[in-house]
């Protein structure tokens, strides 16, 4: 019995298929490395987590030694980020209590813009040598210059600014 079935299904699938072979079905199979992973999706910046720092290079300085100012920029994400750090988006501002000193802005020529790759956890540095002059927003002259005491320093990138970082001249 099982022969004639055998016969039956050779002499049907010999009129569909001139070779006389079985019809192959292929079901695909799952393959094994996208069935068990998941691709994790790639980090992206998120500019939020970038910040910006003020130090200088001494607490205090006697009369003729100029402050070097510090503004840090750190990615503090988990992907690399493209961040203008540029002298259009920078800024050095030193202040007396409300009294503003100084800006770096004030008597800039022109910014340029210099867009720097911040990988994870790590920083940009630029340095701004203070030549302890006044300066006005429209660059107008100052001939007054700071007195001793206390100062605070506020680095500003774009729309990110630093909490104060405090020095005294002397």
């Amino acid at each position: 019995m099982s022969s004639s079935l055998a016969s039956k299904a050779d002499s049907s699938a010999s009129k569909n298929d001139p070779s006389g072979a079985a019809p192959v079905v292929q079901i695909p199979s799952a393959d094994p490395i996208s069935a068990t992973t998941t691709p994790s999706p790639t980090p992206v910046c998120d500019l939020n987590l970038v910040t910006v720092t003020a130090s200088t290079d001494q607490p205090a300085y006697a009369a003729g030694q100029n402050p070097v100012l510090s503004m840090k920029i750190t990615n503090g994400g988990t992907a690399p980020c493209q961040v203008n750090v540029g002298t259009s988006q920078m800024e050095f501002l030193v202040m007396s209590g409300e009294d503003r000193i100084f800006s770096s802005k004030d008597c800039q020529a022109k910014g340029e813009d210099l867009v720097k790759q911040i990988d994870p956890g790590k920083s940009e540095t630029a340095n701004f040598p203070w030549q302890r002059n006044r300066t006005s927003e429209a660059c107008g002259a100052v001939s007054a210059k700071p007195a001793n005491g206390t100062y605070t320093f506020k680095a500003v990138l774009g729309n990110k600014a630093s909490t104060k970082a405090i020095f005294q001249l002397g």
